[in-house]
């Protein structure tokens, strides 16, 4: 090979490492004026594992630097001074890629008709009129590194979406398109829950993160856009009650620790891993304290279950059908469990070894 070609295959080589080399310092742009409550925010500062803080001050090998503006985390009193980074980013000019995280439902302004507005984030400098959050997320969006939806508000609507509701409002899936693409060409990242369980986001956001570093592939999706290592399981799947379950063993109110299907628990079909996961510290999760499963991490949140606290339309047929084969495994279980309650018989004082020791070599 030829000078010129070494040259050359150096060229290619540092240009495709140019190619892949990852962000050394990121912006995460958190809007939590949709239709909201703070209280995937508020949920947030419970991950320990790592916690919110620990990316912030660059605890995390690996990671991006990351400057995190979030209204109810930042230093800043508010106003223009905390819109700044927002507006920079809007007009292009933030001066590190971003990823625009919204919390709440976006409601649907064009029903209106410019008479009003639903929800906003700050006032327009030039005509003092309140900027909506359609319009955020219009700018901001297109230009976003990543997008993710915090919370089942954001992710699919939830409980501003319900039906009968007169904001029109939707997840960010439904608003941008279920196509959309970042400028990094990742669809919407979707945690879903009622709110947010704080791990599951801070699991979640890590990956996008250290994807930004160069460091992991894109995070995998399913087919709604949520993490699929995260929701891939149902409540039922990882519940400590799922055992009575099977044995038709049902609890019929909310202090009993048996199977809670028949008072309104949906956990079988919902996905979500709080069971596994718990909430803080790994203590808590709907099921785990006596609580049923409302489904609030589903796109059809909170319609689709309806009304709370009674049976599920499948539950009186599956409840049905187990009873049988539950009353007979119920049984043999019991017998076995009282069969291997004993000792065995040949441990004893007795002066005769009775253990069926018969050493071979023994004439």
């Amino acid at each position: 090979m030829t000078t010129e070609s070494h040259t050359t295959a150096a060229r290619e080589r540092i240009e495709r490492s140019e190619e892949h080399r990852g962000i050394d310092e990121i912006t995460i742009l958190w809007i939590s004026e949709g239709m909201s409550c703070d209280g995937d925010t508020v949920s947030l500062t419970a991950a320990m594992q790592p916690s919110i803080e620990d990316v912030v001050l660059g605890l995390i090998p690996g990671l991006p630097k990351v400057n995190l503006v979030n209204k109810v985390l930042s230093p800043s009193l508010g106003g223009e001074d905390f819109l700044a980074p927002y507006r920079a980013a809007a007009r292009g000019e933030l001066g590190t890629p971003f990823i625009l995280v919204i919390e709440g439902s976006v409601p649907n302004q064009d029903i209106i008709e410019g008479d009003g507005f639903w929800t906003s984030f700050g006032n327009d400098p030039v005509t003092g009129q309140p900027q909506t959050i359609n319009w955020w997320i219009d700018q901001l969006a297109p230009k976003a590194w990543a997008t993710v939806a915090a919370g089942t508000c954001a992710t699919y609507g939830g409980i501003h979406g319900m039906a009968g509701n007169p904001t029109g409002s939707m997840g960010l899936g439904d608003y941008l398109g279920w196509d959309y693409k970042s400028t990094a060409g990742l669809p919407i990242v979707n945690v879903p829950g009622c709110p947010i369980q704080p791990e599951n986001f801070m699991e979640t956001l890590i990956w996008v993160l250290q994807h930004a570093a160069g460091d992991a592939p894109p995070p995998p999706l399913d087919h709604m856009l949520r993490p699929q290592w995260l929701f891939g399981k149902t409540v039922h799947e990882g519940c400590d009650r799922g055992s009575y379950y099977e044995q038709g063993d049902f609890g019929l109110d909310y202090n009993s620790p048996k199977c809670l299907v028949k008072t309104g628990c949906w956990g079988p079909v919902v996905n979500c891993n709080v069971p596994k996961r718990g909430w803080m510290a790994g203590i808590g999760g709907c099921p785990n304290v006596g609580g049923i499963c409302i489904g609030c991490t589903m796109p059809g949140f909170p319609d689709a279950f309806m009304p709370f606290m009674d049976e599920p339309p499948g539950g009186t047929l599956s409840s049905l059908v187990i009873k049988p084969y539950g009353a007979v495994v119920r049984r043999l279980r019991g017998m076995t469990n009282e069969m291997v309650n004993h000792e065995p018989k040949w441990r004893h004082k007795k002066s005769k070894l009775t253990s069926g020791y018969d050493p071979y070599w023994r004439p």
